[in-house]
């Protein structure tokens, strides 16, 4: 479908709708430090999605709860048009807040071992919620201003990377008209104000593995009579790093990681087994199955040099897609950003960190793009860049330290999210 939109009029449907924002900002804030206080773990987002479900019905929109577990999808059919999509996730992480702020988290959960942990909103997820539930209050209350259909994606798991396959897998595309194009972002730390956008590959595919080897275990003194896990794994991982070094061209981005070794008890026992844990980073789905293809091939070889009494066993502990956006929509995107946000828009670098969002617009065939805002202080950003200092001095996402500054970074997610829908849905009863 081709989706066009009268010349000038998304610049004034733009004012119309962001009009509201100066009325609902500090109803926004309130939201955003309780979504901040009560951070829930990976699928278990029961009351995020419950606080979701009755604003988004409270303004309009049809609402489908529990999507792929606790995933949350409002519909607001607004006449004839394209139809868009946005998405925000929702879940925590196991991380102890430090902040030191008066609405910081001091919840915890259990985890799917039963462990119990501190759930902290460390990766700016209870910003995504934020702005997207701003962009639909004021898109539902400026109907007069475009003509289509906006749907408002709330998904859960994002942090174990199956999130959006499970709202897939549960019925998605049945629930919802099929979307023109689907548009998402993330909070970053970059100074606040900031949205950065970037065509093609974004962020990485990210696999992680648990391979494990089978020795014979034996006597630490008679390593005659054992095949030795631990030198296997040893060999294993020396081998590994040549991926990267020699099997790929200087040019093509990639990592692998292995971040854990595990095999035996004691120094005098050689063990029966050896379990290495790989983390893997790449860039497209091509770069994705050769690293993947080279890592059996190498750990089967190591194994038939080490005469290894099974076969090794490799087990998928989780999966991220790559993020690789749309040029036509990106472009598109960029340059009305670039139009609303003047100085404070760029282009945003390639990022080395993972999402699942992709498998949701893969799956319903439908183009995307995915762009970064900042949620770092403006003044400790630009002094820590002054001393080069921003690596040491800005925390990161998934950091016990990391806290987006209330604002401008729900202003400017919020509004972020309007201009790019308002790219896409027509108009309506809008003169300069």
């Amino acid at each position: 479908m081709t989706m066009t939109a009268p010349e000038n009029a998304p610049r004034h449907a733009v004012s119309a709708v962001l009009d509201g924002l100066d009325d609902i900002r500090a109803d926004l804030e309130r939201v955003y430090e309780d979504l901040h206080a009560h951070p829930e773990l990976s699928h278990q987002e029961h009351r995020t999605a419950g606080t979701v479900a009755e604003r988004l019905r409270s303004w309009g929109y049809q609402v489908h709860e529990g999507v792929g577990g606790t995933g949350v999808v409002g519909v607001l059919a607004n006449g004839d048009g394209p139809v868009v999509l946005l998405r925000a996730d929702m879940d925590a992480l196991p991380v102890k807040e430090d902040t030191g702020l008066p609405y910081a988290s001091t919840a915890t959960a259990q985890d799917p071992s039963g462990t119990t942990v501190p759930v902290a909103h460390a990766c700016g997820h209870d910003v995504h919620v934020t702005c997207l539930l701003g962009a639909a209050r004021l898109m539902a209350a400026s109907e007069r201003a475009w003509a289509g259909t906006l749907i408002a994606l709330f998904q859960p798991g994002e942090e174990k990377g199956d999130g959006a396959r499970g709202m897939v897998e549960d019925g998605l595309a049945g629930l919802i008209p099929k979307p023109d194009v689907a548009l998402a972002q993330h909070v970053l730390p970059h100074r606040a104000g900031y949205v950065g956008t970037r065509a093609g590959s974004f962020l990485s595919a990210a696999d992680s593995l648990t391979v494990t080897l089978h020795g014979r275990g034996a006597h630490g003194s008679a390593p005659q009579a054992a095949v030795d896990p631990v030198v296997m794994a040893a060999m294993t991982v020396v081998r590994l790093q040549t991926i990267v070094s020699r099997e790929l061209a200087a040019t093509t981005p990639a990592v692998v990681t292995v971040g854990a070794i595990n095999s035996g008890t004691t120094g005098n026992v050689i063990p029966d087994t050896a379990e290495l844990q790989l983390n893997v980073r790449t860039y497209d789905d091509a770069t994705r199955k050769r690293v993947l293809d080279s890592i059996r091939r190498i750990v089967r070889a190591e194994c038939e040099a080490s005469g290894a009494t099974a076969e090794p066993e490799f087990e998928e502990t989780s999966r991220f897609p790559p993020t690789v956006n749309d040029d036509g929509v990106t472009a598109r995107v960029t340059e009305a950003f670039a139009s609303y946000f003047g100085e404070r828009h760029g282009t945003i670098e390639l990022q080395s960190a993972s999402e699942d969002f992709s498998d949701i617009p893969r799956a319903l065939g439908t183009p995307f793009t995915y762009w970064g805002i900042g949620g770092s202080d403006p003044g400790t950003y630009r002094a820590a860049a002054e001393r080069g200092t921003v690596d040491q001095d800005v925390p990161v996402n998934h950091s016990p330290r990391f806290a987006p500054v209330r604002r401008p970074t729900l202003d400017t997610g919020v509004q972020a999210l309007v201009v790019a829908a308002l790219e896409y849905v027509g108009t309506a009863n809008v003169t300069p």
